[in-house]
């Protein structure tokens, strides 16, 4: 059932092993059994070593010499040096997307702010979390640099390393979605420096919640 077609590219074990990885299947620091995995594609390991070349340059994996492969572990300091940068660089986002959005662009990003009410408003975590994704990716989108696009989603697929999960701390999912309704009205007022801003602080907010979630998880350790 998981064998892939021998028609395959690499590109699709590459897609595999990282949706795998996303979900913590693969947890990091774990080692990749390339034999293992191989047989269970039913590939050889030629296109699977280039697909391990390719989630290592996105930073997922680690090429050891004479030790082999391994999924990414992603430490406190990582989240320290990368969270600044994405603020930087969605903040950014924000600015270009009030100069680019037109009326239509501002009544979908409206239409899934809505989505995350009624997500916090349930309680449902996994609803305001896809959301929430939603809304980031579209502001990006709506910057119209590509650029821009390809470094943060280069950063965001690092931060799914991560087993902290910032909006089960308690106030968190409240705390984030205050923070969105001040980015919407910024964005619908077309004020540019101020999205810019409230977008920064948002992401720094993100990794304020957590450092407070890790310090809770030592605690209870």
């Amino acid at each position: 059932m998981n064998r892939i077609a021998p028609t395959a590219l690499y590109q699709e074990v590459a897609e595999r092993l990282r949706q795998r990885i996303f979900a913590h299947e693969l947890t990091p620091g774990t080692w990749i059994d390339e034999q293992k995995l191989a047989e269970e594609y039913g590939i050889s390991r030629t296109p699977l070593r280039e697909a391990l070349k390719v989630l290592a340059s996105e930073g997922l994996v680690e090429l050891r010499p004479r030790r082999g492969c391994y999924v990414t572990e992603i430490s406190r300091q990582d989240l320290d040096d990368i969270f600044p940068l994405m603020a930087m660089l969605e903040g950014r986002c924000a600015a270009e997307a009030v100069r680019n959005a037109k009326a239509a662009d501002i009544a979908g990003l409206q239409d899934i702010h809505g989505r995350l009410e009624a997500a916090a408003r349930d309680g449902r975590i996994d609803a305001f979390f896809e959301a929430n994704q939603e809304f980031h990716k579209r502001i990006q989108e709506l910057s119209g640099n590509r650029w821009l696009l390809s470094v943060i989603q280069d950063l965001r697929k690092v931060l799914k390393l991560s087993r902290l999960h910032s909006l089960s701390l308690e106030g968190r999912l409240q705390q984030s979605l205050d923070e969105h309704r001040l980015i919407m009205a910024s964005l619908a007022a077309n004020d540019a420096a101020k999205a810019e801003k409230l977008m920064h602080d948002h992401l720094l907010s993100g990794r304020e919640a957590l450092a407070r979630m890790d310090a809770k998880t030592a605690k209870a350790a």
